[in-house]
């Protein structure tokens, strides 16, 4: 192994060592068509004490992954707001604590069967069931499906699972603190304690909606640069102060998130943040790579393998079932599932606590260790493949789906027509409200499709046409009525990568190639590269929104010339 102790000369160095790794790693990733996470992990395993031993200025490292998770929660909980939890609060509450009490129990049963003790298997069992919520939400805004039903349903109990892990762990600490002092009443205390505080941080922010957000934002975004400056002074101070007061650094930047979302400012909050965010993370994951002492796995490879299976397996069975009991479709719930088919980074916490305690042995934080990487790396694929997963399971999940999934019935009521639409539009972003507004102007009957409910429902407050529906969901095309439909349009937000067989755009022109539409298909990408495929997949027109902006916009320059202008123009 090469010597590298002049990287550890200064912090500087350490870091720049790392974004170097990070890049050629990263590079080599996208070279294998491998998502961006992988490699990030990968980035962290071998600059761990298991490879080149890079990280030995810990405490940085962990200061910037702490920031990146207050700026991650904060930009979802901008997308979030106080409906959310009114609209999903049962399905995430009964999913997410359905799915703590199935893995707990199993898990411990599985434990007891591979010979493992019974405090032992307690201790694996209640660390299997936490999932990443960074992880997750980082690869739902990668695929653009936060804001999906799916994904804010997979939201919700995410957030109820973060409540639970703070519980274990104010056990756990409370169970340390009483081992020492002999006060069996500490943990009850503890969180009696936590409680209070919690509501009373819920109150402030509630008030801080109320009274203040708006109008101290409005002054604020007087200057681009203060905004940004303050909203991350805002998502840290609710992380330090959800921290400080017994929550998670997650739940406090979530609620910052949510205390801003009703102001005007939010998107161009999440616009200017997104890189920072992207790139505060890598140190998240590679603090979490470092955590992977690969020399504590021993002989732990067959019982990390049986409770890896049952992770990737078992859990999304269960959320699966609690879904379908409740009313959700069979593809909802396998793309919500999916997303705790994986450990989290606070199941090596948790166990290394319990061995602080000496509760549990290094061979058991080995263990849960291995799971973790083999539960996260697998997880990671299957999420960013979901759709196409779906697709080839979809004839074996019909036992998840009851025989009217009433729930999303209500989502996708059909709106009330005379006649048959002129255009279907998917997507009701910016662009596509754009399009609907000259489409409805030039006199086209238009019928609006959105997989955001809250969308969804704005639109129908409005009195226009909409559904409730995913481009991706091939039964949902195919149960489209298609006569009379002139032009199908997709406005759909993209991936950053350009298409890819994920793409929901192109989910969609298969769907209406197979059920033999012979219309218009108009699909909107911000990639030159990406016409040519459209338009072989069989796309008639490929919209380019930012070309054809500029390209209007200099039609209407000329037009606004002066004759005299023009001739000159036209001489050059």
């Amino acid at each position: 192994m090469p010597d590298l102790g002049f990287i550890h000369a200064a912090p500087f160095y350490e870091l720049t060592a790392l974004v170097v790794l990070a890049a050629v790693i990263g590079f080599c990733g996208v070279l294998l068509r491998q998502p961006m996470i992988v490699s990030f992990i990968a980035v962290g395993v071998v600059a761990g004490p298991s490879a080149l031993n890079i990280v030995q200025s810990h405490e940085h490292i962990e200061l910037l992954a702490e920031l990146g998770i207050a700026v991650l929660l904060f930009l979802v909980g901008l997308k979030l707001d106080l409906k959310l939890i009114r609209t999903l609060g049962p399905v995430a509450l009964a999913t997410g604590l359905g799915q703590v009490a199935f893995t707990s129990a199993i898990g411990y049963l599985l434990g007891i069967a591979l010979g493992l003790d019974a405090v032992t298997s307690l201790y694996v069992a209640v660390a299997l069931t936490f999932s990443s919520t960074i992880i997750i939400v980082k690869l739902l805004s990668d695929k653009r499906e936060v804001d999906s039903l799916h994904g804010r349903i997979a939201v919700g109990f995410l957030i109820v699972q973060d409540l639970v892990v703070v519980l274990a762990m104010m056990v756990l600490s409370a169970l340390g603190i009483g081992a020492q002092t002999g006060a069996a009443s500490s943990a009850l205390a503890q969180i009696g304690s936590v409680m209070i505080y919690g509501l009373l941080m819920l109150v402030f922010v509630l008030l801080f909606i109320r009274y203040l957000a708006t109008p101290l934002v409005s002054r604020v975004a007087r200057s681009q640069e203060l905004l940004i400056t303050f909203a991350i002074s805002w998502a840290t101070l609710l992380a330090a102060i959800g921290s400080q007061l017994g929550f998670s650094k997650e739940l406090g930047g979530l609620l910052a998130g949510i205390s801003l979302a009703s102001t005007p400012f939010r998107e161009a909050i999440v616009a200017r943040l997104a890189s920072l965010r992207d790139f505060l993370l890598l140190f998240f994951f590679i603090a979490l790579g470092t955590q992977l002492d690969l020399s504590l796995l021993g002989s732990q490879f067959f019982p990390a393998l049986v409770f890896s299976i049952f992770v990737l397996i078992g859990n999304p069975l269960i959320v699966m079932v609690i879904m379908g009991l409740m009313g959700y479709r069979k593809r909802t719930g396998f793309l919500a599932g999916l997303t705790v088919a994986q450990i989290s980074e606070f199941s090596l916490i948790f166990m290394a606590m319990g061995l602080s305690l000496g509760h549990v042995s290094t061979d058991a934080l080995g263990l849960v260790t291995l799971v973790g990487l083999i539960t996260i790396s697998t997880s990671v694929y299957m999420i960013t493949y979901s759709h196409r997963l779906y697709s080839k399971l979809e004839h074996w999940l019909r036992i998840f789906e009851r025989n009217q999934p009433f729930r999303e019935e209500a989502l996708e009521k059909q709106p009330p027509s005379t006649q048959p639409y002129d255009v279907i539009l998917f997507g009701l972003g910016r662009y596509g409200k754009a399009i609907a507004h000259y489409l409805k102007k030039e006199g086209f009957s238009l019928l609006a499709i959105d997989f955001n409910p809250d969308e969804v429902q704005r639109w129908r407050n409005q009195g226009y046409p909409v559904m409730y529906g995913d481009a991706s969901d091939s039964t949902f095309v195919a149960d489209l009525s298609l006569q009379g439909v002139k032009w199908v349009v997709s406005a759909m937000p993209q991936h950053d990568i350009g298409v890819t067989h994920e793409d929901p755009r192109l989910a969609l022109i298969e769907g209406l190639n197979q059920q033999r539409y012979t219309g218009g298909i108009a699909i909107s990408t911000q990639h030159d590269h990406d016409q040519q495929v459209l338009k072989k997949k069989g796309a008639t027109l490929v919209f380019l929104p930012f070309h054809d902006a500029a390209e209007r916009a200099v039609e209407r320059i000329k037009a606004a010339l002066p004759p005299e202008s023009k001739l000159e123009a036209n001489k050059s």
